[in-house]
């Protein structure tokens, strides 16, 4: 038999010829998938390099090697499948497709609407790390915040669209029907994600008036935290016990929120209970040297207010408040050690002293009866 025969000989409604062609381009597809993948990416890129800002062409192939990889194999598979006529038909078959066909063709359908939309999820961590390459080179912190959430929006949508396009696509529903007919089951619906919807207006609401952004420290209710994420449905907060708290979006704008980033200097205020024994002349001293001791660091404001306010049985006491003018919380606590050392000292070099906090309890014993 020769070779021409061979090729020509027919099974299963195919000859061999036309198998040997479906599993050339099966070997080819597989073997130079990275390589046409490599080369898509990199003729993509060529045409968007000036507006990358700084991002390598190495990055951006990261991201679309292996999807678009994925694309061109299912592609190469259906060219190879389009050289063989299957499955055999024969007379007593009706004019509808057999169900294995239909079945391999509508998950063909799926896996190429799938590396689509996957193609498409990894051009939105493109842009994303574009942008955030551009918020680097910007004061303003607002990019932290509304990157994330343009980027969680826009993968939404690609994954809904992909959704209908294989509702429509693959099932053959009509999905502009299916819209259009929602009607009262849509308010059923709506009603049902009431909440959640009033979290996603809350967070387009955040969006515009700003109250806070991305790594301000802020107190909502009775939780405090600084501000890591503004999703669709929540904000996540990092407390100072490093815990991650989850608040709605609709509690961050309708309860009142403090940003205490926003404030100019931090108050502080406390009592200094001073024993009996503390003369008035010490009193005096105690109080215009310790006012002078706060006045002379740099960073304390000029409402400087400490007073002999209160005589008690337990002590004499000595009202101290000041703000130190700092926003971050560490400098915060240096300064207000420093100056707690400085009151101290202020106290021991007036003679004075501290009224004990101890209680002395007196239990009677009573005779046995």
């Amino acid at each position: 038999m020769t070779l021409q025969e061979i090729l020509n000989y027919r099974f299963l409604g195919n000859n061999v010829g036309a198998y040997l062609t479906c599993l050339g381009i099966l070997l080819f597809g597989y073997a130079f998938k990275t390589l046409l993948s490599r080369l898509l990416s990199k003729l993509v890129f060529r045409f968007i390099r000036k507006r990358t800002e700084g991002v390598s062409e190495q990055q951006f192939q990261a991201l679309l090697i292996q999807p678009v990889s994925i694309v061109v194999f299912f592609v190469t598979i259906y060219l190879a499948f389009q050289v063989l006529d299957y499955p055999v038909r024969s007379a007593d078959i009706t004019k509808h497709e057999p169900w294995p066909q239909v079945a391999l063709f509508r998950l063909y359908q799926i896996a190429i609407i799938t590396g689509v939309a996957w193609i498409g999820l990894r051009l939105i961590d493109f842009l994303v790390l574009v942008f955030r390459r551009r918020a680097e080179t910007q004061v303003s912190r607002l990019n932290d915040q509304l990157i994330p959430f343009a980027k969680d929006l826009l993968k939404v949508l690609v994954l809904t669209l992909a959704f209908l396009v294989m509702l429509s696509k693959v099932f053959g529903v009509n999905v502009t029907a299916l819209i259009g007919g929602l009607g009262i089951g849509g308010l059923a619906v709506a009603f049902a994600a009431k909440e959640s919807l009033e979290n996603l207006i809350a967070s387009f609401t955040i969006f515009l008036d700003r109250p806070f952004a991305v790594g301000d420290l802020v107190e909502v209710g009775a939780v405090t935290g600084t501000v890591e994420k503004v999703g669709f449905r929540s904000t996540r907060l990092r407390t100072a016990e490093k815990s991650y708290v989850t608040v709605p979006n609709k509690s961050m704008i309708d309860k009142p929120l403090d940003n205490l980033s926003l404030r100019t200097a931090r108050r502080v205020s406390f009592t200094l209970a001073l024993s009996h024994t503390t003369t008035s002349q010490q009193l005096h001293r105690i109080v215009e040297e310790g006012k002078l001791a706060l006045e002379e660091n740099p960073l304390v404001t000029k409402e400087v207010q400490i007073q002999f306010a209160a005589l008690t049985p337990a002590a004499k006491e000595v009202t101290v408040q000041y703000f130190v003018e700092t926003t971050n919380y560490d400098e915060y606590l240096h300064v207000k050690e420093q100056l707690n050392y400085r009151l101290v000292e202020v106290v021991e070099a007036a003679g004075g002293a501290f009224a004990s906090t101890g209680t002395t309890v007196v239990q009677l014993v009573g005779s046995p009866s």
